[in-house]
């Protein structure tokens, strides 16, 4: 099924690590060491990862990553557009087209953390008036949408929403 010519994952970060590299260095950044892991490591489990998840990842790799340095880290690469924060999880993921187009919308599985990056500026436009109309300002470009993902869907019993007591 899967063609010699499709990258496998590896390459893939090591492509997205490059992208992340190049745009760093062309606004003056620093993506220090401990900055490229934790991206790396959010590009490779390619899902969103709690802080705790992060940090002991870093662990196997840096025994010493302290909680602040994993912060600081993660406070870097959202200000770079490298990666995302997820509200609806409490979770980080590896931005996948840092380079490319911004994505407007981030679709998130409440149940697995999976994120699907979709963009549509028409309808992240009529977002921004409907909510200009209320008379607040959408505070990111980016909108959360909590979803349930294809795999989680498939594992949620049919009546999940309707909670009947049988005495």
């Amino acid at each position: 099924m899967s063609a010699p010519s499709r990258p496998s994952r590896s390459d893939t970060v090591g492509a997205q690590l490059s992208v992340a590299e190049t745009l760093c260095a062309q606004r003056g950044r620093r993506l220090t060491p401990i900055r490229r892991k934790v991206l790396e490591l959010l590009l490779r489990h390619g899902r969103s990862l709690k802080a705790y998840e992060l940090l002991d990842a870093m662990r196997a790799v840096h025994p010493g990553a302290a909680p602040p340095t994993v912060y600081r880290a993660l406070d870097f690469l959202m200000d770079e557009g490298l990666i995302h924060r997820l509200d609806a999880v409490n979770a980080w993921s590896a931005c996948h087209d840092a380079g490319g187009a911004p994505h407007d919308l981030l679709v998130v599985c409440t149940g697995c953390g999976a994120v699907a990056e979709v963009s549509d500026p028409a309808m992240s436009r009529q977002l921004a008036e409907r909510v200009a109309q209320t008379g607040f300002a959408l505070a990111t470009h980016e909108t959360e949408i909590r979803a349930l993902c294809p795999q989680c869907q498939q594992k949620q019993p049919a009546d999940a929403g309707h909670h009947h007591h049988h005495h």
